[in-house]
């Protein structure tokens, strides 16, 4: 399993692989266009689970168990932040409520991992974990992704979820959030969209989750600028950097400080 270059995290582990787009964050998802890639080069997790539309690779809807890859996390003895499911969704409808629970259960035995769960599914994390799980693990923290105000009621699903970490990823961020409560949310990650076909990102959105962030002492990390730098010109993701009020904001959770 390979290292990543997401900022939050240290390593990601995809014991599911597959997905259905959701909203309109789900759009330029880089996840569909990693599949397509690694389809093309052989790697038999990946076949089947795209599809051409248009110019455009997308998901087909179907979704992969890979029981293979279940015991990865137990090889890793020194501690990590591991993304999990950064090719899928834990909670797509397809992944059955026993193989959610072979996930829990690794996660139970590698009690030195920090393991970082997002959905666009709240609803059924949330039903899940309390009815049939009925653990809360403090080394897995639990959050969904919130692109703009016509998912914001995400928020309240991801408040029903029992977690020791509850965050939300505000990224892409192609829209402003609204007036939102990030009482009982624990991180806040925002971040632009990147890539040929990226949405602007405007920084009075920014600002908007930032001040909620301080309203509710959540803590907060700027991820990224994308594609469209805070001067609303395009650039390389690198060049638009990731500073934003004059810094860089790497706030963690209290719980991992």
């Amino acid at each position: 399993m390979a290292e990543t270059r997401i900022e939050w995290t240290d390593t990601t582990w995809n014991p599911v692989a597959g997905c259905s787009i959701m909203s309109a964050g789900c759009t330029n998802c880089y996840a569909m266009q990693m599949a397509h890639r690694l389809e093309a080069m052989g790697v038999q997790k990946y076949a089947g689970l795209t599809r051409k539309s248009g110019k455009r690779t997308i998901w087909n809807n179907n979704v992969r168990l890979d029981e293979a890859a279940l015991n990865i996390p137990k090889k890793w003895r020194k501690p990590r932040n591991i993304f999990v499911n950064s090719m899928s969704d834990l909670f797509h409808e397809k992944v059955d409520d026993a193989f959610i629970q072979k996930v829990w259960d690794v996660m139970a035995d590698t009690p030195q991992h920090n393991y970082q769960i997002l959905t666009k599914r709240p609803d059924r994390m949330a039903t899940l974990i309390k009815e049939e799980i009925k653990a809360v693990l403090p080394n897995v923290w639990l959050g969904t992704s919130v692109e703009d105000a016509a998912v914001a009621p995400r928020i309240d699903e991801l408040r029903r979820v029992p977690a020791q970490v509850r965050f939300i990823s505000f990224e892409p961020l192609i829209g402003p959030v609204g007036l939102i409560s990030l009482k009982d949310i624990h991180w806040a990650i925002v971040g632009g969209e990147s890539g040929p076909s990226a949405r602007p990102i405007r920084e009075e959105w920014i600002d908007e989750i930032h001040n909620h962030c301080r309203d509710h002492d959540t803590a907060f990390f700027f991820k990224q600028w994308g594609t469209w730098g805070a001067d609303n010109k395009k650039r390389s993701k690198k060049a638009n950097g990731r500073h934003y009020r004059g810094q860089t904001w790497d706030e963690m959770p209290a719980v991992a400080a």
